[in-house]
């Protein structure tokens, strides 16, 4: 099967590209990745490359070891991606020390996965674990109205959860164990990866004050 066949993949650009049509995504801004399921994997291998060098991740993921995912490019626009998917998206596979990873498939212009890799692959760690494996999608997007509250509102848990609650009568539904939220960091680093890390121990859903919201699930 062609890789832009498998419904993983169009799962994954019409995620994307929701997103986008959402105002979330203003020119490189987020990122998304799918811990891609072995038998998808196998319905695709013989189009994966084997000829990808093996590139430090950053952190250390051992549970992950072996594992393939889909994720976006880094500098890449979500606008994009509908558009042109094999330049904007990759499929990796992660070393079976859960230290390294190579490209296998996409971004035939050049480029690398999100620069928010180690913050993803971290929290895809901590979400296999808490789900019993059964989480698979983590998103990152600016949602604008989410922003604009983390100026206004004290940055607690607590506090963004229940006024979230009291908006909309879907919002305990969706995330009945509420949000966790973050101060302001430097994204892309180890820091903040770890941070959000130990929210996703409790939460599906973490708040990056003044920056966007940082997302877990099972599927798209």
């Amino acid at each position: 099967m062609k890789v832009l066949d498998s419904k993983f993949v169009k799962d994954f650009i019409k995620m994307a590209d929701d997103g986008y049509h959402e105002g979330w995504h203003e020119r490189n801004g987020g990122n998304l990745s799918y811990r891609i399921r072995p038998e998808e994997v196998e319905t695709i291998r013989s189009r994966l490359s084997d000829r990808g060098e093996w590139t430090p991740i950053g952190v250390s993921v051992p549970d992950l070891a072996g594992e393939f995912f889909l994720v976006t490019g880094t500098g890449k626009y979500f606008r994009n991606i509908i558009v042109d998917p094999e330049a904007c998206i990759t499929i990796i596979e992660i070393d079976e020390k859960g230290e390294n990873y190579r490209i296998r498939w996409g971004l035939v212009e050049g480029g690398g996965p999100t620069s928010e890799l180690p913050t993803h692959l971290m929290n895809h760690e901590v979400k296999k674990r808490v789900s019993n494996g059964k989480h698979r999608v983590i998103y990152h997007a600016h949602t604008t109205n989410v922003i604009a509250l983390t100026f206004v509102l004290p940055l607690k848990d607590e506090i963004f959860t229940r006024e979230l609650w009291e908006m909309a009568t879907e919002c305990p539904v969706v995330f009945p164990d509420g949000v966790g939220v973050i101060g302001w960091m430097v994204p892309g680093g180890r820091k903040i990866a770890l941070e959000t890390g130990k929210l996703m121990e409790k939460y599906d859903a973490v708040i990056w004050a003044h920056h966007g919201m940082f997302c877990s699930g099972e599927n798209f």
